[in-house]
């Protein structure tokens, strides 16, 4: 049966980033269809498409403002059942089956505002190119801006950080895919209790991380502040990043504070250093990766985001050994299948802290390129990065974008031990666990001990209770947080 690529094309019609990802990944479960994807129609989703061998004509022809429908499905009735099954789901998100895409919805920043006038934050979602724009109209009107758009142009970045700076407005982003003001979670967060503990991240899954495990230990957040991935390079230089620490250290609620990011530029440090010098308050660093740096008097450093959690709990974490018997160890590398960027770059750092050879697609110093990896090496894979996600959904959205290496690494004799990340919270799939165990179902028997920890809590839509008894049932290893799952993959590797 021939493959056929079909496109269907939305006039004016917009969806945000995170929809468009969920519904492409339930178009992609259709019967017969072995790609889709939804994507507003700007230059650089079409190329991703193009790229994909996901467009037609159809696509081609589409403008910046529209939307594209693309299947790739074994058989032109498959390909028309996909676009079927998308016109309805896009029907359940309230577009309607004309031109106009979003009826009764605000079309403005504007308007949004004059329909909720008592709001005092915008968050942006639309196509990078487009971001900076409408981020812009949110100042103007006096709103904290949460940019989760990213592609948003560098030099763009740094401008409305300036101006956001200049009219003592917060701009969080872009790539900004968490944050927790005043106890609502936004974008991928965790539903976690209110508290003194203020996070500062430039790390989505790092704030997720250290905001459950302090929830974990009965305690809660004040305020869970994302910068985005770039604050504190060179260019920018932490702007949001001291402007988040003005506001924690000015909060009343909040009564220590905890930075967690990769290793910023040296050049960015001083500034940041001195600000926290400043505050009564006491602040836990967690640079992943970075070498040591003098701290002032009211700082303490952490490699992990685990210690993060025990610095600002003043306690170790409870542990909560695994009641599954732990195998022998085997010969072989460990794998790292990871959604969370920086949950991948601190089992890495775990890895070489035991005297390990990594690999990875996202090096911390000290790892080794991916590409340069013998067979049965250490390797962690963060399939979250732009060369895995590129006109697919995010694996915090849809496991099953790891399920093909998870079987395969499964039958490799070369595979010491698995190693996952499992992220819940708002906006993540609602039963990570059970794709993995769908999995696991169909291994041998003497397959690689998998393990695993859960980020995430009970108030969670998917509930963390219940997504560790489903993982327990398949025969997973858990640990109860990500630095002791990959310290326990090192256990079973053989050290």
């Amino acid at each position: 049966m021939s493959r056929i690529v079909r496109n269907a094309v939305r006039r004016g019609c917009y969806l945000d980033s995170v929809a468009l990802m969920r519904l492409s990944r339930e178009v992609a479960t259709q019967g017969g269809v072995e790609d889709a994807a939804l994507m507003m129609a700007t230059p650089a989703n079409k190329a991703i498409l193009a790229e994909a061998g996901l467009i037609d004509p159809d696509g081609h022809s589409a403008g910046a403002n529209d939307l594209i429908v693309a299947v790739r499905a074994r058989g032109a009735a498959a390909a028309d059942a996909a676009l079927a099954a998308a016109a309805r789901l896009l029907e359940r998100q309230g577009s309607t089956a004309g031109n106009v895409a979003l009826a009764k919805q605000p079309r403005s920043v504007r308007t949004a505002l004059g329909a909720q006038p008592g709001a005092n934050l915008a968050l942006i979602s639309v196509p990078g190119d487009y971001a900076a724009g409408e981020a812009r109209k949110a100042l103007s009107l006096g709103l904290d801006v949460m940019i989760f758009s990213d592609n948003v142009p560098l030099a763009e970045e740094v401008a409305l950080k300036r101006e956001g700076k200049a009219l003592g407005r917060l701009v969080l982003g872009p790539d900004c895919g968490t944050a927790i003001i005043g106890g609502i979670p936004l974008a991928f967060a965790n539903r976690v209790p209110r508290g003194d503990i203020g996070l500062i991240g430039a790390s989505g899954t790092g704030l997720q991380e250290v905001s459950c495990l302090i929830a974990a230990a009965g305690r809660g957040i004040s305020h869970a502040i994302g910068v985005g991935s770039r604050d504190l390079c060179h260019e920018v230089g932490a702007l949001s990043t001291l402007a988040a620490i003005e506001l924690l250290d000015a909060d009343p609620a909040t009564a220590q504070i905890v930075l967690i990011s990769k290793p910023p530029h040296p050049e960015v440090v001083p500034s940041v250093l001195a600000r926290v010098g400043e505050s009564r308050k006491r602040f836990t660093l967690c640079f992943l990766g970075a070498e040591a740096i003098k701290l002032p008097s009211n700082a303490t450093a952490a490699a992990t985001l685990s210690a993060a959690a025990e610095h600002a709990l003043g306690a170790s974490l409870a542990a909560a050994p695994t009641t599954l018997p732990r195998p022998a160890p085997r010969q072989g590398g460990i794998l790292g299948l990871y959604a969370g960027g920086s949950l991948a770059a601190e089992a890495q750092l775990v890895l070489l802290a035991a005297g390990r050879t990594v690999a990875s697609n996202a090096a911390v110093p000290g790892a080794r390129a991916l590409e340069s990896a013998a067979a049965g090496a250490d390797r962690i894979i963060d399939l979250g990065a732009d060369e895995f996600t590129r006109g697919r959904p995010h694996p915090m959205l849809d496991p099953g974008v790891r399920s093909d290496r998870l079987r395969r690494a499964l039958a490799d004799p070369n595979t010491a031990v698995i190693l996952l990340d499992l992220v819940l919270g708002l906006g993540a799939h609602p039963d990570p666990a059970r794709e993995v165990a769908a999995v696991l179902a169909g291994a041998s028997a003497a397959r690689p001990p998998v393990v695993a920890s859960v980020t995430g809590t009970e108030a969670d839509p998917q509930v963390r209770s219940r997504q560790v008894a489903t993982l327990n049932a398949a025969g997973v290893l858990l640990a109860p947080s990500n630095a002791g799952a990959a310290a326990l993959a090192v256990a079973l590797a053989g050290g």
